[in-house]
C-alpha cells in the first residue's frame, strides 16, 4: 500500500464507517495521546521502567499504526499530500545532513 493509497483509505473509512472527522484540534490531542501510548511502551520494553500488569498484553505495531491513523486523518483534513511532504522532507534531510552524521563523533 502506498501512503496516497492509506490516505484515500482512512478517507473513505471516515466518510462511510467514522461517519466524519473529528475536528483537527481533538485529532490533534488523540494524536498527542497515541505517541503516548507508543512512549510508555517504548520506556518499558527499551527503557528502564518495568512493565505493570495492565501493560503486558499491549501490542506496539497496533499502538504504532494508532499514530499512523491519526496522523493520515490530519493530513487528509488539513491537504497534505504525505507522498510529497514525505518526498520533499528526505529531500531537505539528504541536502542538510550529507555528511552531519558521518562526522558526528558520539555516532562512530
Amino acid at each position: 500500500m502506498t501512503i496516497a493509497e492509506a490516505q484515500k483509505q482512512v478517507d473513505e473509512w471516515i466518510k462511510t464507517t467514522g461517519v466524519r472527522y473529528f475536528s483537527e484540534l481533538t485529532n490533534t490531542a488523540i494524536l498527542m495521546e497515541e505517541v503516548g501510548e507508543v512512549a510508555r511502551i517504548m520506556s518499558r520494553k527499551f527503557g528502564d521502567q518495568s512493565f505493570k500488569d495492565s501493560d503486558k498484553d499491549v501490542d506496539l505495531a497496533d499502538e504504532m499504526a494508532d499514530v499512523l491513523w491519526v496522523l493520515i486523518c490530519l493530513a487528509n483534513q488539513t491537504g497534505v499530500d504525505l507522498t510529497k511532504a514525505f518526498v520533499t522532507n528526505m529531500e531537505k534531510k539528504s541536502h542538510r545532513d550529507a555528511s552531519r552524521h558521518k562526522n558526528n563523533p558520539k555516532l562512530k
